[in-house]
């Protein structure tokens, strides 16, 4: 009995370590991701195995045309400057527009997208949901909302291979995210929830009617104050 009892101590200690250097590595990178770019993501590196290869060019929030941050808030997530990383509200009316059948809609915020998007891969169910929520909490605490917002704007899709408005800006418009009109904004924003499957140029059907939808809702974000927090 000693020698079973040892090692289940041993399991029990092992357990715990692993959970310690795991909390700390991962308070570690989002410290230092606070300061530093993040270089590369999970999605990236699929991109790059598939053949598809990795655009981004990262550009400071403070450069990016204020409209685009707008119009993903917009799109995305219209109570981010509010909430503390998760919007109960909102996930609430997404489960209840599913529970009715149609197109599926999501209720994540634009703070739990950038905890996927830079830390997480892509599917993962329950358990990926999980540590999503736990990096959630880590960037809105270390983070704060221009931080989350500026990383978001650089490592989210914007078409095959192509990653931040600013790439994704000269890729489809021929010039960088500095000096962006509402409709490009609007346009860019309405592909963030499925960028491969979403055009950009050339937008046919529900894709061209959210970027006009998003378009005249920039100058509302605008005008209301929902995106104080950035100002």
């Amino acid at each position: 009995m000693k020698p079973r009892r040892s090692f289940l101590r041993r399991l029990i200690g092992w357990f715990f370590k692993a959970i310690g250097a795991f909390i700390f590595l991962s308070v570690f990178m989002v410290v230092l991701y606070r300061f530093v770019p993040p270089p590369v993501t999970l999605t990236m590196l699929g991109d790059a195995v598939s053949g598809h290869g990795i655009t981004k060019s990262w550009m400071p929030l403070s450069r990016i045309d204020p409209d685009m941050a707008r119009a993903a808030i917009a799109g995305e997530d219209g109570n981010f400057c509010t909430h503390h990383g998760f919007d109960f509200a909102a996930l609430a009316k997404a489960y209840a527009r599913n529970a009715r059948g149609g197109r599926i809609r999501g209720g994540s915020t634009i703070s739990q997208q950038t905890a996927k998007n830079v830390f997480l891969i892509q599917g993962g169910g329950y358990p990926r949901k999980a540590l999503e929520a736990y990096f959630t909490v880590l960037i809105e605490t270390i983070w704060g909302k221009r931080r989350i917002m500026e990383v978001y704007l650089n490592v989210a899709e914007t078409g095959i291979g192509t990653y931040g408005v600013n790439a994704g800006s000269i890729r489809y418009f021929n010039h960088d995210a500095s000096n962006m009109t509402p409709p490009e904004a609007g346009r860019l924003a309405a592909v963030f929830p499925l960028p491969k499957k979403r055009a950009v140029i050339g937008a046919k059907g529900f894709t061209r009617r959210h970027g006009n939808a998003l378009t005249r809702r920039v100058g509302v974000v605008r005008n209301d104050g929902l995106d104080g927090c950035l100002r």
